[in-house]
This record gives structure tokens, sequence and C-alpha cells, in this order.
């Protein structure tokens, strides 16, 4: 059987792990700024940026921004990236442009669940006690745990 030959002369650089891990790479690193936060800024800023022949980011420019320190933030993210670029015939020396949205949203508190209270009663009995002497354990209402040991 025949292999398909590519049909692109130049492949375009690609992120390690795909488009998936791109996108945690940006979140992970995004940091709100502080004044977009306290004008309860949110929005997209669309950013344009250059890959060289080596995989590194340069020349980011914002195309829309939102201001307030996101169009900032954004071009610092951008320029953390690194891109693999397939092998090329020849050692081409050929520059790629790329467009990405980054969404700024402001993080929503996380709500902190109160810890349940539970209670833990043990009884121990041996054989030599008659079972009369056993006292009764009172059913809680909540959540509880009950253990009886017999020897």
């Amino acid at each position: 059987m025949k292999e398909k030959k590519d049909h692109h002369f130049i492949k375009k650089p690609v992120y390690e792990g795909g488009n998936k891990a791109f996108r945690e790479f940006i979140y992970k690193n995004l940091k709100y700024p502080k004044e977009a936060l306290a004008e309860k800024i949110e929005g997209v800023v669309l950013c344009r940026y250059e890959i060289d022949y080596k995989g590194n980011v340069s020349k980011v420019k914002v195309k829309k921004g939102i201001g307030y320190g996101c169009d900032e933030e954004a071009i610092r993210v951008l320029s953390l990236l690194k891109f693999i670029i397939p092998k090329e015939p020849r050692k081409l020396r050929v520059s790629f442009q790329k467009e990405t949205k980054i969404k700024f949203q402001i993080p929503k508190p996380k709500k902190v669940s109160k810890p349940s209270k539970s209670t833990m009663t043990y009884t121990v009995t041996s054989k030599n006690k008659p079972k009369e002497d056993i006292p009764k354990v009172k059913k809680p209402t909540k959540k509880s745990y009950s253990y009886t040991i017999k020897w």
C-alpha cells in the first residue's frame, strides 16, 4: 500500500499537546489584572502574534482589546508560549502569523462547605457481665457512627 504524501509544502507550527494543552497553559499562567478586577471588567482580547522558525513567539499585538491591564496580560502570557515546528526539508526559516482569543472572566468565589459534625459512640461489653447492665445508646438525629464491641 502506498503512503499518502503530505500536500502541504510548509508545515504549520503546533503547540505540544494540542489545543487543549494550549488553552490550559494560557489560563494556568493568566493572572487577572487588579485594575480589571476593581472595575469588574470582563471580555475577550484578540491578539495576533508571530512564531519564528525556532518556535518562539514574538511581535505580539492586540487587535481588539478591553483595556484595564487585560491587553498587557494577554501579551505577557502569549510571549511565554513555545511551539513545535515540524522538520522541514531544505531547512527553511519561515515565520508564521497566528491569532488567538483570550477570554477574561472574573473568577467566581468558591463556596466553602461547612464540615459536618459527626458523633462516635463506643460501647464495650464483656461476657462476664449480664446484658442488663449495658447502657442503651441514644440514636442521634444527625449523622453518627456507633460501635459495639463484645468479647
